[in-house]
């Protein structure tokens, strides 16, 4: 997956004339902090130089995490069409683009952001979705939502591991009550950000929820340690991304979890897979969560005729209709 067109070229104008050695060594410092889970109450892009970072090392991956998250919810609930759109955490918009991309038919944007230098850099890029109106806000998502009027879709993406975990309940609820058809969380596809999905899907639920995605059920989540769920989604290098983190493969894959979760109730759900499929000569076999709440492994041969076709088709993360 790449960048849309005009988010490249922005970032590409925003990026011209700013120095690789200093996007490099910003770069390392932001990912240090993101893998670290560092809360010490200082903004992961609390200056210009950071979100400079962000845009050459980590928004691809981002976006594209963000971007499957999205699809996901848009392929649970295919009647859901969004016209206005919350994003708590917004960095410099990164779920705004990819909500513009799944959902055509977005209208109106706000955005809640802490860091100036990101929501400037938002505001920017973001002119080229003049289809959209946006409005920006400055503000912490766990003491700054009061004000905030309810969305279609509510969207809080790469957030959470930054919040002290004492303050997730409260901001899952008024996250829940700012939404009126869609919730989706995104996390790094880490076993402490899958715990966390665990723990606002399970939150959720108890609130009335649906979970649309990934989950094909609401019962709870059958995996336990040291297994994680989690997924992959593989992501194009431009020649700023490659030199800002000094690698050579032109591709990296970006791990991530996720959650969607609506108010209206859904259809009869298919299972999900959930983790690389293991072929062979004649056979594939799919690891699959399943709508009755369990987790296992199937193995699908010839014999199997139509259902065998329809698994070597699928891949990590796919819905497979049994």
């Amino acid at each position: 997956m790449e960048l849309p067109a005009a988010l490249r070229q922005g970032v590409d104008r925003i990026l011209d004339g700013v120095p690789l050695a200093e996007i490099r060594k910003a770069a390392r410092t932001l990912s240090d902090r993101y893998r670290a889970e560092v809360r010490d109450g200082r903004l992961h892009m609390a200056a210009d130089l950071s979100v400079h970072a962000y845009l050459a090392a980590r928004l691809p991956a981002t976006y594209a995490a963000v971007h499957a998250s999205l699809d996901a919810a848009h392929e649970a609930a295919p009647d859901f069409t969004p016209r206005t759109l919350l994003d708590v955490g917004s960095g410099p918009g990164t779920a705004l683009w990819g909500a513009a991309d799944v959902w055509p038919g977005l209208e109106q944007a706000t955005l809640l952001e802490a860091s100036d230098p990101a929501r400037r850099v938002g505001k920017s890029l973001s002119t080229a979705l003049p289809g959209i109106a946006t409005g920006w806000l400055a503000g912490d998502v766990t003491i700054d939502m009061r004000g905030l009027q309810p969305h279609d879709l509510v969207t809080c993406a790469y957030v959470l591991d930054e919040i002290a975990p004492a303050a997730l309940p409260t901001l899952i609820d008024r996250l829940w009550q700012l939404t009126t058809g869609m919730l989706v969380v995104v996390e790094p596809g880490t076993p402490a950000g899958w715990r966390r999905i665990v723990d606002v899907r399970s939150r959720l639920i108890d609130s009335g929820a649906n979970v649309a995605a990934p989950c094909p059920h609401h019962a709870p989540c059958p995996l336990t340690p040291p297994d994680w769920c989690h997924f992959a989604q593989r992501v194009a290098r431009s020649r700023v991304h490659r030199l800002a983190k000094d690698a050579d493969v032109p591709w990296e894959d970006e791990k991530f979890i996720h959650l969607a979760a609506t108010r209206a109730p859904l259809s009869d759900r298919a299972s999900r897979v959930l983790s690389p499929p293991r072929a062979g000569s004649g056979k594939v076999q799919l690891k699959l969560c399943r709508a009755d709440g369990t987790v296992s492994e199937q193995l699908f041969t010839k014999r199997d005729g139509q259902s065998f076709k329809t698994a070597r088709r699928l891949d990590w993360g796919d819905t497979f209709a049994e």
